[in-house]
This record gives C-alpha cells, structure tokens and sequence, in this order.
C-alpha cells in the first residue's frame, strides 16, 4: 500500500506512516503480522466459541460477506449502520472470539462501518460463501452449522435481526364504538432478498418459539404483544 493510502485509511499524516515504515525497516523486523493463526474447528479440530459463532453466522447471513486477499488469505467483512457504536464493538468482539488471538479492524464508508478480520479459514466456517450474491444461490446449512444453531437459536436470531432487522412502530385502525381509534404497537422485521435466509429465520423463530409471518415477498415479521416482548428479551434492541 502506498504511504499516502495508508496515512487516508488510519486518519494520521504521511510523514508519521514513513517515520514508522522505517523505524520498523531498522529494527529488521519482518512485514505483516507475526502471530500464529489459530487452529482451524473444521480441518485442525480446533476450539469454536459456537455461542459467538451461531451469531456471526447470523451477521454473515444478514450484512456479511467473504472476499479472498493474497496468498489465499480471506476477509470476513460485516457491514453496518455507524449510528450503532455498541453493536459495531460487539461485532468485532465476536470476530475475536471465533478466532482467538486476531486483530479485526474498522473502516468508514458512507453512513456505515465495515468490520474486517482476516484469516485462511473463514470458507470452512461459511461454507455458503461463494460467488455472487447471496440470493442468486442456495444458502444451506451444513449439519453441524445447523446443530450449533439448534442449540443457540435466540444467537442466531440476534444475529439476523440486528444485521439486516428493525424494531419499528407499526399501527392500526379499529372501529370501537362506532369510532375509528387508531393503536400503535411495536414489531420486529427481518427484510433479505434471499428465500432461503428467509426460511432460516422463520426455523429459528420456531426454535425460539417465538409466532411469527410472512409480511411481505422479502420480510418476516413479529408483530404479536408477546411475541414481540420474547423477542426483546431474547435478542435485545439495538443500540
């Protein structure tokens, strides 16, 4: 990367981005990061955090995606509103946990964050990667994603709903004593393109045991008094 790119994307001067290249150069210090990658859950057995796991899946599934860097490294990237601070640590600390021991990094986009976590794995932990866009394929999961998820459905939910979900106010009319008196009450809505993301939320809602519909061609909605009040405990609201 040139000195000048790097300077714009950590927000300090040119002369401080060639002061530490160089420093770094006398020191004889090899490029890149030098700690040893964790063991893979998939290929090496290694550990998996399935807690923080089953919601990442429900982040990669919403606003997520995998790029492939050199060397055959790839990128995990989740995208979100950068009106939500707590969240946006909260998706870097889930990236630390389902890989121990890395450094996931932000970056600024218009209206939004991007949190980046590198690692030659993440295919094996979403196998639904693949080319294109997620609802041009089939998203599947594999047994033992499916499984995790079984175990940790309100996760996953959290997951879902807080990437490409909202809780809104919605109202309606009734007639009550020959008066029309409108009611305002809260719902929750997940909205995606793809059919089969839709159908993961609805199985995981019935998981929850949490009632719930399809509101529209692309949305899943909440909208019961107790269903949305399980669900407010079971994923919290965002913030």
């Amino acid at each position: 990367m040139r000195d000048a790119e790097n300077a714009a994307l950590h927000g300090v001067a040119v002369k401080t981005i060639r002061r530490w290249r160089r420093l770094y150069q006398r020191r004889g210090q090899q490029r890149g990061q030098q700690h040893l990658a964790p063991p893979c859950p998939r290929c090496d057995q290694g550990p998996l955090d399935v807690v923080a796991y089953a919601e990442l899946l429900g982040w990669y599934l919403g606003d997520g995606h995998i790029t492939e860097g050199r060397r055959r490294v790839f990128n995990l990237h989740v995208v979100n509103d950068q009106r939500y601070e707590d969240l946006n640590r909260h998706i870097l600390e889930l990236m630390r946990r389902v890989k121990p021991g890395s450094r996931p990094h932000t970056r600024l986009q218009p209206g939004c964050v991007v949190s980046t976590v590198s690692w030659k794995h993440w295919p094996c932990l979403f196998p639904q990667h693949g080319a294109g866009r997620k609802h041009d394929r089939d998203i599947v999961l594999e047994p033992w994603q499916a499984a995790i998820v079984t175990a940790y459905p309100g996760d996953f939910l959290r997951g879902l709903f807080h990437s490409d979900g909202a809780r809104v106010n919605n109202w309606a009319t009734r007639v009550v004593a020959g008066q029309k008196r409108r009611y305002d009450y809260p719902r929750w809505q997940f909205s995606n393109r793809s059919e089969d993301i839709l159908g993961l939320c609805g199985w995981a809602l019935d998981l929850a045991g949490v009632a719930w519909r399809r509101s529209g061609p692309w949305t899943v909605s909440v909208s019961r008094k107790e269903a949305v009040a399980a669900l407010d405990d079971l994923i919290g609201l965002k913030s």
